[in-house]
């Protein structure tokens, strides 16, 4: 998306200190419902439901692939990972706020493992580009992924190990994939409306996902189950 701010382009990431200065609450509208789904974006959800939090490049295209895996109960995207309190998305594209374009993710984990989930993550995209995914560079299309469980830190690195192997075998470099708690990666702040399930409402809107073609391989049995 970053034709569309050409100061997206930025590839070095702000300090706290010259980030944008935020606001103490959203400047715009936060819908209430997933229009594919049919169920809340900002929860509550049913109980046993987990949420993971993950970034793979403009999150239109990424926030699609997951609400169409199963046990997915809701995703929504964001912004996380930065300073600058409750931005809008053109202080994000000024890569001065140093949150990452994100899709939260809400699923049933006795449907779908924290390793399943996370290996459609790492197919998705490709996790050794730094700043940048694809034509989109910027802070803001870093990989990540922001656990909010124990499991879900070891399924990260567990499948990070595992997909890192094929890579290399594949003659890509190191995975640049920024792997953290949620907690410490700082509050998610939910995107603006029309970008919640944009490619639902624009099926043939801009979608600059790419992965690498490498699968990952399924990590051993216990370690990153749910």
């Amino acid at each position: 998306m970053n034709w569309l701010f050409g100061s997206a382009l930025k590839t070095t990431m702000v300090t706290p200190e010259r980030a944008l200065p935020g606001r103490d609450a959203y400047a715009y509208h936060v819908p209430s419902t997933h229009t594919v789904l049919g169920t809340p974006i900002q929860g509550p959800w049913p109980e046993g439901t987990r949420t993971l939090v993950l970034g793979l490049g403009c999150f239109w295209g990424a926030e699609r692939v997951f609400w169409q895996l199963p046990g997915v109960v809701s995703t929504a995207v964001g912004y996380q990972g930065g300073f600058t309190p409750y931005p809008t998305y053109e202080e994000v594209c000024t890569g001065l706020t140093g949150h990452a374009e994100v899709v939260l993710v809400a699923y049933d984990p006795t449907v779908i493992s924290d390793a399943d989930l996370l290996r459609a993550f790492w197919e998705a995209h490709d996790p050794t580009q730094g700043f940048r995914q694809g034509n989109d560079a910027g802070t803001q299309y870093r990989s990540t992924v922001y656990t909010t469980t124990p499991e879900q830190a070891a399924a990260a690195q567990e499948t990070r190990e595992a997909f890192q192997q094929r890579l290399s075998t594949a003659g890509f470099g190191e995975i640049t994939t920024e792997i953290r708690s949620a907690e410490d990666a700082g509050r998610f702040y939910y995107a603006e409306d029309y970008h919640q399930q944009y490619l639902d409402k624009n099926p043939n809107g801009y979608c600059g996902l790419g992965g690498t073609g490498v699968s990952c391989p399924r990590p051993v049995d216990g370690v990153a189950s749910a």
